[in-house]
């Protein structure tokens, strides 16, 4: 599967990098004197930085970079605002130079069996995928007859109507922490692809109006759950996201490694019976 280069995400219509500090400032919640502070810069330079009167210098961009915690296609685009050459490049997974990641990550998806792991990228399409996740998810995935080429998305499919969500019991609960981060890989106005995929979720019927409004001061909760029900089958998953460590790729950084993990007895004896296993 094809990956989307960064210079594919970065909107035609970007920012200066004053109004792109600006923003990836407040979608953090900061104000300009706390951002000065964590960065040990002073607050009049900050300003000057924000309203174009000073420019900055490639450490300050990454200084200033750093302490936002943003992505590093987010760090190409204020190298780009601030008329500087991106560093950071982005290789597709399938490069044989990532050979070396495919394979960690392929022993990492085997040895979760007979439970459900996936990989997703930064479209949140699903690129890996063990065995359990399709035997277990594939009782509760229906055709989305309005939207065939969306089945590979994760986020699509919990959120469309005619999805997963439908059989997803706690579904605010789950889906709701996941937009939120939808809303903070949009909130620099540079990444067109999460800008275009959280319009689309947030336009399907049934959305609370509140999803709409990003909080900056909300975070995904290291431990996620998911409960599960399709006629008498019942189920119930908590799961864990987790990247790379240190990636100087884009590629690399936007991977998610989501690992599941039974919540109740019963769901671990389905599940290693769906796997053919025997008792423990």
């Amino acid at each position: 599967m094809c990956s989307v280069s960064w210079a594919q995400r970065l909107d035609l219509r970007a920012p200066s990098f004053g109004a792109l500090l600006r923003r990836l400032r407040l979608a953090r919640g900061l104000s300009q004197l706390a951002l000065a502070a964590n960065a040990e810069v002073s607050g009049r330079h900050l300003c000057f930085l924000e309203t174009g009167r000073a420019q900055p210098s490639r450490q300050m961009i990454q200084l200033l970079a750093s302490v936002l915690d943003v992505a590093l296609s987010d760090r190409n685009a204020m190298l780009l605002a601030a008329g500087y050459a991106p560093v950071y490049g982005e290789r597709e997974l399938a490069a044989p130079e990532l050979e070396h990641v495919r394979r960690a990550l392929t022993f990492i998806l085997q040895q979760h069996e007979p439970l459900p792991a996936l990989v997703v990228d930064g479209s949140w399409d699903i690129v890996m995928a063990n065995d359990a996740s399709r035997r277990i998810f594939g009782l509760f995935k229906g055709p989305v007859p309005s939207a065939p080429d969306l089945a590979r998305n994760a986020l699509h499919m919990i959120c469309h109507p005619d999805g997963m969500r439908r059989f997803i019991v706690n579904w605010k609960d789950f889906a709701g922490p996941l937009v939120q981060m939808i809303h903070r890989e949009a909130a620099g106005g540079t990444n067109a692809v999460a800008t275009r995929l959280r319009d689309t979720l947030l336009a399907y019927p049934g959305m609370p109006p509140r999803w709409k409004v990003p909080d900056p001061r909300s975070a995904v909760p290291p431990v996620l759950t998911m409960q599960l029900k399709r006629d008498d089958l019942c189920l119930a998953f908590f799961s864990t996201l987790t990247m790379l460590a240190m990636p100087y790729d884009i590629t690399l950084e936007q991977l998610r490694i989501e690992c599941f993990y039974p919540a109740d007895a019963a769901t671990e004896a389905t599940a290693r019976r769906l796997a053919g296993c025997g008792d423990p």
